[in-house]
């Protein structure tokens, strides 16, 4: 099917699943639905598009409260792999949990993307192509990396650099990197020489209120380019070197660096609180073991404590779960009740700013510059202004001394339930950082750090797992997966649309070669290592 683009409506929804992208070359041309005259007032007409794709980075339709596309986009996948959220709903307690894909959640990052945002984007570039739109260009360029980025940390080859051309083949996991450090190279270029006035202001719905300038967007886009440099520090040193010290360069514009720096999505409703409205986004068990066994002080800003009482279903819990903060182990494999729903859930609400990236996880991507020899930071100073900041963002910057200074390590995981799920943290690794520790040991730090600060982002933070080992999550109770994925090697990344076997078979067959393995959640990405090299 042509993927619609009337760049003057909302885009429409329901889009479906393996129809989508069969024909990458064929979407239709702009249909503008008021005068020229009007669009050229304040750059109207090239400011369209960009309400579409600003929304595509945490996947949120022009209609709110649309939340089921995130819930099987991101939820039901990255959210729960990366080890922040489970859902207690019995129908969905046998399929991605424990690793017996459902081929619809996983094809949905890809056809929702292809369908919805990458043709708003195609057309955002083409409507600011002229330099006296660079500006609007290098916004987009910028968006269009954060938002294919993920799709591409999901699936591994995507189509990139010639989505929309006549011959839309898809590129290698490395080529596509290349290629998106390529347009921030030339978004920060950009922008570092432009000195016009900021034209995307009232537009702009991802910078916190007073900071929509391009300068903030300057900061956000050197710091996309520091967080891509040590996706591929594993597998390409020399790649993320350079790409590191230009992020680092204070002469490209610097990087976000204090708490209300965050860049998100302000004013939409987030998809994260509509889908636990539902009461479907609960605590993981691996969030439970990390955050008491530290006594985190966001661990309330995260989460609500479990509300306990009579036993759900008829099945009496072990222990009295009520007040505390209680996760469910993936991979329970629970459909006949829904024994958990009495669990701890999300705090996020749809009011809930949406994050995107945050300043302490640019902190904590600096040390681990600093730790491989990328700069001549202090790795410790980084780590703990990331701690700091990550505590100032949450509203808990009270408790940093006592926590930055704790010895305290990951607690046992209890199941409320079944005993048999039960299981010991796979980590000592505390907060207090250890100056004399291996660069492995730090690195752990650095990335549990990492990760707690990250929440409630789980595309980056699943990412960002796989890529490091850490934090060290518990493995899932029960494998379904038939061997296709082991269970402590864990989940690598998502199936490709397999809709595409019989509707596209040309690209699957394309995507599997430069995949470079069987399409299977069990088959490492190309910066997924397997090891850390320093």
């Amino acid at each position: 099917m042509k993927i619609l683009n009337n760049i003057a409506k909302t885009l429409i929804v329901g889009v479906a699943f393996t129809a989508c992208t069969d024909n990458f070359e064929s979407y239709n041309e702009n249909q503008n639905s008021f005068p020229e005259e009007l669009q050229s007032i304040d750059f109207q007409k090239q400011k369209i598009p960009f309400k579409v794709i600003q929304r595509g980075i945490i996947y949120q339709t022009n209609v709110d409260g649309t939340n089921w596309q995130y819930q099987i986009m991101q939820n039901l996948v990255a959210d729960m792999f990366s080890g922040y959220f489970h859902d207690m709903n019995n129908p969905f307690m046998n399929q991605n949990t424990c690793y017996a894909l459902n081929t619809g959640w996983t094809a949905a990052q890809w056809d929702y993307t292809y369908a919805q945002v990458m043709p708003s984007i195609k057309t955002a570039e083409e409507l600011t192509s002229d330099d006296s739109f660079i500006a609007f260009n290098s916004v987009a360029k910028i968006i269009k990396v954060a938002t294919m980025h993920r799709v591409s940390d999901y699936y591994g080859p995507i189509v990139y650099s010639n989505f929309g051309t006549a011959d839309p083949q898809p590129q290698t996991q490395e080529e596509v990197y290349k290629a998106f450090f390529n347009d921030l190279d030339k978004a920060i270029t950009a922008l570092k020489g432009y000195d016009g006035p900021d034209t995307f202001a009232d537009t702009d719905i991802m910078m916190p209120e007073g900071k929509r300038t391009y300068k903030q967007w300057l900061k956000f886009a050197n710091s996309l380019r520091l967080r891509l440099a040590m996706r591929v520090s594993n597998v390409d040193k020399t790649l993320a070197e350079a790409q590191a010290k230009a992020a680092l360069d204070p002469s490209n514009g610097g990087l976000l660096e204090a708490a209300d720096e965050t860049v998100g999505e302000y004013g939409v409703a987030n998809p994260l609180g509509g889908v636990a409205n539902w009461w479907e986004v609960y605590m993981h068990s691996s969030m439970e073991s990390f955050l008491n066994g530290y006594e985190d002080p966001r661990m309330s800003k995260y989460y609500k404590p479990a509300a306990g009482g009579d036993a759900p279903a008829g099945v009496p819990y072990l222990f009295d779960i009520t007040g505390t903060y209680k996760g469910i182990r993936q991979g329970t494999n629970t459909t006949s009740d829904k024994r958990y729903q009495m669990h701890s859930w999300t705090s996020v609400t749809p009011s809930t700013p949406i994050i995107v990236m945050t300043a302490a996880e640019i902190w904590f991507l600096r040390a681990e510059a600093a730790l491989r020899g990328f700069s001549s930071e202090s790795v410790q100073t980084c780590y703990e202004t990331g701690v700091k900041t990550s505590l100032e963002q949450w509203g808990v910057a009270g408790s940093y001394d006592s926590y930055i200074n704790s010895d305290a390590q990951p607690r046992e995981y209890k199941d409320a339930f079944v005993e048999a799920f039960n299981s010991q943290p796979r980590t000592k690794v505390s907060p207090k950082f250890n100056p004399s520790g291996s660069k492995e040991e730090q690195l752990e730090q650095i990335c549990t750090q990492k990760w707690l600060a990250t929440y409630p982002e789980g595309c980056e933070a699943w990412a960002e797992q796989r890529r490091t080992g850490y934090p060290k999550l518990l493995y899932i109770a029960i494998n379904l997966s038939g061997g296709a994925i082991d269970t402590e090697t864990m989940i690598r990344r998502v199936p490709f649309p397999q809709g595409y076997k019989e509707s596209n078979a040309s690209l699957y067959n394309k995507l599997v070669e430069q995949l470079g393995g069987v399409d299977t959640g069990g088959t490492r990405l190309w910066w997924d290592a397997g090891q850390n090299k320093f």
